[in-house]
């Protein structure tokens, strides 16, 4: 931090501090129309122009790990030391919900990647090697993504902080549940943010970023969260290869391991006998920091034999090391066979899937992607129905395939055995592999393929009138001996014909599923049928003596004749039958009414109803009740109000007081006024 003597430099300076995570830069007309001394204006502009100078002049960050796609990898055990910041800047970074949110500066950055093994939260720690600098960082979440996404990408930041003031920073239970934005440098907000929770499986990056030109460094450590970004698997061999010439040797190992752990002489390794090793170099080594792959150089090619290549310790007085510092085991070996050099046969292709329209070779070591013939003229199929070649070409990494994609003009979809014959090409030859020995013309591989299959199917409907029968029928053509029937709620079957049984109409999904061990097809139908017999009709439940009742039709269906019984003497063949009268008594007597209908299957249903009919129907209201709860006379009410309309009932004291009132007859009162 800068000192001045004059309190517009002062000013500049705390503007400077300001902005100093943020590169926007104010201009002459934001700044110089506040101040109105000409002086003052020309200093204050000529300090701008020195921020802006500096920012020009940063270079653009080329070291390896100071951008996403180089990032470190690191391990929850370690703790990682930064000594030493190349001073550089790229590309502006978003921040949500500060300022505008995407003029932070990626100013002296470096990147930490590692994997989550286990969920749970991330705890890790920034210290500054001096407690006076201020480090910020962000993570972002970057699976199955290119790392640099994290510039233009704003859906995978996790979290970060960016608090000005100086000292420690990263995740803890207590920080704060969002990001903090760029602060004063002697402002107290929290420098670390709560613990994040990680995902098993999922692949993130640590940016730390210093704004300053002047830093010096880091330490990164992990701890006190629940997730775990350490790799169990222990570090080891996984598989070799020899060169054609059998003298190299291609090791894959189970895991990344540190580019620096491999002694370049290649005493991280010991061949059994037949040559010595005299170098080893790492794949990818130039871009990264670690590695998967290595390559060992021999003395001499290998004869036919077979060998052992076993680990030990180098003279940098280790073994390959991975990215939790871990060895792999002195000892640990792998056996491998040189065997006389042969042409790579055309011996296997991958499996022919239902009616292809492409068919993958597959060779042991790879084939020479500049001598197949793109136009497919290297190959030929035959069979029992005409094929066409329309094309071929390989998957090549450093000009060599390990397979040969053949794209035909058309798909095969008839049943027969084909046959891939090799042939010498538009080119003039056969294919090469990466040895340069030539697969023998006249090569060949055998392939099966069967018809295609067609899952429609046939369908027959008997009805009847407590339940549906629906027969289902599928031809079984082209071989077909599996089928999958879902229909609808009556069940699943995996019968040829099935038989459904369906007690109510309406509309049904079926779907079939066929397949003759090769090809497989599916089909769905959607039936809807409508022969549901229901009976039903309305009428009043209570009647007043001397009136008509009156009925009306509900019934559905396919109906060809109605059947009523009105429980009064007469009955009725009609749909809509002539209104009914009940005679009078001296008591409420109850009527059941019974409608039957059929339709033309013969079916019938059979609907009930209950009518009451009232002994009168002419209001009375009492001249006393006994509201004493004896269950005699405890209610005051007019009776028998059934057709009454606008009705007031009321109440009152001698007085002329109103106690009670009711609109309706039913509500009655119980002798009580105001709870008494």
């Amino acid at each position: 931090m800068l000192f001045f003597s004059s309190p517009l430099l002062f000013i500049m300076e705390l503007l400077f501090f300001r902005f100093k995570k943020i590169l926007t830069v104010c201009s002459d007309w934001i700044i110089l129309p506040v101040i109105k001394s000409m002086k003052v204006r020309l200093l204050l502009l000529f300090y701008v122009f020195l921020i802006l100078s500096f920012s020009t002049m940063a270079q653009e960050c080329t070291t390896r790990g100071q951008s996403p796609s180089t990032a470190f990898p690191v391990c929850g055990t370690n703790v990682f030391s930064q000594d030493n910041v190349p001073i550089c800047s790229s590309h502006n970074l978003y921040v949500p919900n500060c300022d505008d949110g995407a003029n932070y500066a990626n100013k002296n950055p470096f990147f930490y990647k590692f994997t989550c093994f286990e969920s749970g939260t991330l705890g890790f720690v920034i210290t500054p090697n001096d407690l006076r600098d201020d480090y910020d960082w962000q993570l972002y979440d970057v699976t199955g993504l290119d790392p640099n996404e994290i510039f233009t990408n704003r859906n995978i930041i996790v979290t970060g902080n960016w608090a000005g003031n100086p000292g420690p920073t990263g995740t803890s239970a207590s920080g704060v549940n969002y990001i903090q934005c760029a602060s004063a440098p002697n402002g107290t907000e929290s420098r670390f943010a709560k613990m994040p929770n990680l995902v098993k499986g999922r692949e993130y990056i640590l940016l730390v970023s210093h704004y300053t030109d002047t830093q010096s460094g880091y330490k990164l450590s992990f701890g006190g969260g629940t997730a775990s970004i350490t790799d169990p698997k222990i570090p080891d061999l996984a598989n070799l290869t020899t060169s054609c010439d059998a003298s190299k040797i291609y090791i894959k190992l189970n895991k990344p391991m540190k580019c620096k752990s491999i002694a370049s002489d290649g005493s991280d390794f010991l061949i059994s006998s037949g040559a010595s090793i005299v170098s080893a170099s790492a794949v990818g080594c130039s871009n990264g920091f670690d590695t998967d792959s290595v390559v060992l150089t021999l003395n001499a090619p290998l004869a036919a034999g077979d060998y052992t290549v076993a680990v030990k310790v180098g003279t940098d007085n280790n073994t390959l090391v991975d990215n939790c510092d871990r060895n792999i085991p002195v000892g640990r070996s792998l056996p491998f066979k040189v065997t006389i050099l042969l042409p790579t046969p055309m011996d296997s292709m991958a499996a022919v899937t239902c009616a292809p329209q492409s068919l993958q070779l597959i060779f042991k070591k790879k084939i020479l992607c500049s001598t197949i013939a793109a136009n497919g003229s290297n190959f030929k199929v035959t069979g029992p129905f005409p094929v066409t070649v329309l094309s071929a070409e390989g998957e090549c990494t450093e000009g060599g395939s390990n397979v040969i994609n053949l794209k035909l003009s058309a798909s095969i979809v008839h049943d027969g055995t084909y046959q891939i014959t090799l042939q010498p090409g538009s080119l003039g030859n056969s294919i090469f592999d990466e040895c340069g020995l030539e697969t023998p013309l006249g090569s060949s591989l055998s392939f099966k393929v069967k018809d295609t299959v067609s899952a429609n199917f046939k369908t027959a409907i008997a009805y009847g009138c407590t339940m549906d029968t629906l027969r289902f029928n599928h031809d079984g053509k082209n071989a077909v001996n599996q089928w999958s029937w879902a229909m609808d709620y009556a069940g699943k079957s995996a019968f040829q014909n099935p038989v459904g049984y369906f007690h109510i109409a309406g509309t049904k999904t079926i779907s079939l599923k066929v397949s003759n061990g090769f090809c497989a097809d599916s089909s769905t139908q959607i039936f809807t049928w409508d022969h549901t017999l229901k009976a039903g009709f309305e009428t009043i439940n209570l009647l007043c003596p001397e009136d008509s009742a009156k009925f009306l039709d509900k019934s559905s269906g396919n109906i060809v004749s109605y059947t009523w019984d009105f429980n009064n003497g007469n009955a009725s063949l009609l749909k809509s039958p002539v209104a009914q009268k009940y005679p009078p008594s001296t008591y409420e007597k109850e009527f059941i009414i019974r409608q039957i209908v059929k339709n033309d299957m013969g079916c019938t249903d059979t609907a009930y109803q209950k009518l009451k009919v009232l002994k009168s129907c002419y209001i009375a209201v009492p001249t006393a009740f006994t509201p004493n709860g004896d269950g005699l006379n405890d209610y005051l009410y007019p009776v028998n109000a059934f057709k009454a309309l606008n009705l007031e009932f009321k109440v009152y004291n001698r007085t002329g007081q109103l106690i009670y009132s009711s609109n309706d007859w039913l509500q009655k009162w119980d002798g009580t006024f105001k709870g008494e």
